[in-house]
C-alpha cells in the first residue's frame, strides 16, 4: 500500500524495482504537438521568404524587441569586455582551457594504406566549414553552452562559427556571453533566438550566413525545427528536457544525493530526476531531505513540478539490479555514489555523461571540469554519444590504382557488377584492361 513514503502528499514516489511496470522505464516521447509543428512550418517558410525581415518581425513579436541590427556590433562586445565582472572572466578562461585541453584529444589521425602492390587507399579528416550555434536565453545566454558548443568546433578547423541567441528586453546580449563567445572563437552572434534562429541558419537571410549544421540546446519550438530543417542541413541532437539519474548506496550522503536531483529539476517541469539505490533507508531520507530543501529553492516551484511528475527512487535489492535500471533508461547525466565508482564503470553501457564518486556532482561537469555538457537525453544514450570534437568534422575516403592493380582486379569487378545487374560498372572496370 502507498504511504508518505511512497510518494504521497506530492513527494517524490519510491518503487522497488521487482515492482516496477515496462512503463516506467520507457523513455518520453520529445515529438512536437501538431500545433506546434505547424507553427514551426509557418516560420521556417517565412524566413525563407523574407530574410530579415520576418526575422525583425518574430524578434518583435515573440522578445518584444525591435532590432534594426540583428548583428552583435564590435561595440557591443568592447563594452561588455569593460562590465564583465573580472573575477567571473578569469573562471571563464579557466572553464574554456580546461574544455579545450578535454576536446583536443579527440581529434583523430588520417591514414594510408600502401600494402598492395600498385594501391593506395586511406581516410582524411576535413572541418565542416560553417557551424551554427544556438543557446538559450533563461534568463540569460548560457556562458557554459557558448563554450560547450564552439570549442569543439574551433578544435575541428570550423571557419565560421555562428552564435544565436534571444536579446533581453533592452536588446542586448549578456557581458558574460558575449566574452564566452569571444572566449571559444565564435564568428558572429546574432540576437535570435526560437524556430526562427533554425530557419536562419539553415536557410541564410541577407544579414545571417547559411551554415551547414546546428547544434546547441533549445525548447519545443527549436527542438521541432531542427528536426525539420535537418537534410538541408545537419544538427547534433534533438534534445529532450534535463535528465539525471544518481546510483547510490547507503553510505551516500542524502543531503549531496537530493541536491544533485533538485539541480537538474530545476532546469524546467519536464526534467527528470531518479534515484536508484540498494538501500530503503537511503531511499526515504533522500525523499525526506528533497522536501526540505525545495523549501527555500528559488526555483522550487518549477523543481517541486518536475520531481513530482517525473521524479522517481527506485530501490533494488542489489547494486547489479541497480546497473540494470541504469542501463534500460539511459540517462543523460549519470552519477555513481558508491566506494568503488570504477568498478562499476565497465558494466555501464548506456548513459551520456558519468561522474564517479560521491564526491564529483554533475554540476561540476556542466560548467568547469572540460567533459562536453551537451549530452543524449530521452534514452538516446542508448545509440548517441556526447557533442564533441567528431561532429563538426567529416571523414572522405581515397584511393588510387595504377594500371596493373587494374588488370588483376577488372575480371572480378566486372563479374561482381554483373551479378548486380549492372553491364555498365562492368564495362568501366573491362574498358581499361590493358593486353
Amino acid at each position: 500500500a502507498s504511504g508518505p513514503s511512497d510518494g504521497g502528499d506530492g513527494m517524490m514516489r519510491i518503487l522497488e524495482f521487482d515492482a516496477l511496470t515496462p512503463q516506467e522505464f520507457l523513455n518520453r516521447d520529445i515529438q512536437a504537438e501538431e500545433d506546434v509543428s505547424a507553427a514551426v512550418d509557418e516560420i521556417l517558410a517565412e524566413v525563407r521568404r523574407n530574410g530579415d525581415a520576418a526575422l525583425r518581425e518574430y524578434t518583435k513579436r515573440f522578445n518584444g524587441v525591435e532590432l534594426d541590427n540583428l548583428r552583435v556590433t564590435q561595440e557591443e562586445f568592447d563594452a561588455a569586455r569593460k562590465t564583465v565582472d573580472s573575477c567571473f572572466l578569469e573562471t571563464l578562461k579557466e572553464a574554456a582551457e580546461n574544455i579545450w585541453r578535454f576536446h583536443e584529444r579527440q581529434k583523430h589521425n588520417d591514414f594510408i594504406l600502401t600494402d598492395r602492390p600498385g594501391m593506395v587507399m586511406g581516410q582524411r579528416w576535413t572541418a565542416i566549414e560553417k557551424v551554427g550555434v544556438c543557446v538559450p536565453r533563461c534568463p540569460e545566454a548560457f556562458p557554459s553552452t557558448i563554450l560547450m558548443n564552439a570549442i569543439p568546433a574551433k578544435i575541428a578547423g570550423v571557419e565560421t562559427i555562428v552564435l544565436v541567441t534571444p536579446p533581453g528586453p533592452d536588446g542586448s546580449v549578456s557581458s558574460e556571453a558575449l566574452m564566452a563567445a569571444e572566449l571559444a572563437g565564435v564568428t558572429d552572434v546574432f540576437k535570435l533566438g526560437g524556430a526562427q534562429a533554425v530557419a536562419a541558419l539553415a536557410y541564410g537571410t541577407e544579414t545571417v550566413p547559411r551554415t551547414d549544421k546546428i547544434v546547441g540546446p533549445g525548447g519545443v519550438f527549436v527542438a521541432t525545427a531542427k528536426r525539420k530543417v535537418f537534410g538541408q542541413v545537419d544538427i547534433d541532437m534533438i534534445a529532450g528536457p534535463s535528465e539525471i539519474l544518481v546510483l547510490a548506496d547507503g553510505k551516500t550522503n542524502p543531503v549531496w544525493a537530493a541536491a544533485d536531483l533538485l539541480s537538474q529539476a530545476e532546469h524546467d517541469v519536464l526534467s527528470s530526476a531518479v534515484l536508484v539505490t540498494d538501500s530503503r533507508e537511503l531511499a526515504e531520507a533522500v525523499q525526506a531531505e528533497i522536501e526540505r530543501q525545495l523549501a527555500d529553492l528559488p526555483r522550487r516551484d518549477v523543481a517541486r513540478k518536475a520531481i513530482e511528475d517525473n521524479g522517481k527512487i527506485i530501490v533494488t535489492d542489489s547494486l547489479e539490479k541497480a546497473v540494470e535500471t541504469v542501463n534500460r533508461i539511459a540517462p543523460e547525466h549519470l552519477e555513481l555514489c558508491v566506494d568503488d565508482p570504477f568498478a562499476l564503470l565497465p558494466r555501464i553501457k548506456n548513459a551520456g555523461s558519468i561522474f564517479l564518486g560521491r564526491s564529483t556532482p554533475e554540476a561540476l561537469g556542466d560548467y568547469f571540469a572540460g567533459p562536453n555538457h551537451t549530452l543524449p537525453t530521452s534514452g538516446t544514450a542508448r545509440f548517441s554519444s556526447p557533442l564533441g570534437v567528431d561532429d563538426f568534422m567529416k571523414r572522405s575516403s581515397f584511393l588510387c590504382c595504377d594500371q596493373s592493380a587494374l588488370n588483376a582486379s577488372a575480371e572480378r569487378i566486372a563479374d561482381f557488377a554483373r551479378r548486380e545487374g549492372l553491364e555498365g560498372h562492368a564495362r568501366s572496370a573491362l574498358s581499361r584492361l590493358e593486353s
